[in-house]
């Protein structure tokens, strides 16, 4: 399915990929590169937020499973992705794309509060604008704040780059003739447990009519291919056409 011309998108990250080849935290090398993706991108002319999830230093669910109140280790959870964001900052601007991170959960030290009129003004200014702490509440995931600050911003998709090259009919890890879909629906998203993002943020984008492209943000130069209609990828969207 070719992607309808975008101005402005949302672009989703999960923390597991900032740790690259490393077992825990952040390969700074590697988070180079993916800001080299990320540069690129915008230099077609995008408008780019970017939100990064934490699971590299601390998932909360995990946490929960583990015995921690689930509210405590969710709020650990959020404090994860902003150190994430930072790091991310610092690669973006060393190759001269300037960017501000704005945290739902406010530490004005380090970064902005979540201000959607002042976010709109960087995006206008050419910056590349970092949502962290995903809804600054327990219980949501950061595709749930990914999904919200999409359409927030009024984004005209959002892409979730993962470790795999899109929706699979189950596992591709697991099972080898797991079949990749070109184009699926939010309904079927939801009803057959697809794993995409959580069913709230699905529904989230599903009810603002936000695409959802799923791709891998391993490939090299997979960004720039995928806004372009050139890559591997998944949309989910009830236009099919």
């Amino acid at each position: 399915m070719t992607l309808p011309k975008m101005n402005r998108v949302l672009l989703k990250l999960s923390g597991e990929v900032l740790m690259g080849n490393n077992q825990f935290g952040i390969d700074p090398a590697f988070v180079l590169e993916l800001a080299k993706e990320v540069k690129a991108a915008k230099d077609t002319g995008l408008e780019i937020c970017l939100v990064i999830g934490g699971g590299n230093i601390f998932r909360g669910m995990a946490g929960a499973a583990q015995g921690m109140d689930r509210a405590q280790a969710d709020y650990m959870g959020m404090l994860a992705t902003v150190m994430n964001a930072l790091a991310m900052q610092s690669a973006l601007e060393q190759i001269g794309v300037e960017t501000r991170v704005q945290s739902a959960v406010q530490m004005d030290q380090v970064c902005e509060p979540v201000i959607r009129r002042r976010a709109e003004r960087h995006l206008e200014k050419g910056r590349i604008v970092i949502f962290a702490a995903g809804v600054g509440a327990p219980y949501f995931t950061t595709d749930s704040g990914a999904a919200l600050r999409a359409a927030e911003m009024k984004c005209d998709a959002l892409l979730k780059g993962t470790s795999v090259d899109g929706v699979y009919d189950s596992d591709p890890k697991k099972n080898p003739d797991a079949t990749r879909y070109e184009t699926v629906s939010y309904s079927k998203v939801l009803a057959d447990d697809l794993k995409v993002m959580d069913a709230s943020a699905v529904a989230l984008c599903r009810d603002n009519d936000i695409p959802i492209v799923v791709f891998s943000i391993r490939e090299k130069g997979n960004v720039a291919k995928v806004l372009s209609g050139n890559g591997t990828q998944t949309v989910v969207t009830d236009h099919t056409a």
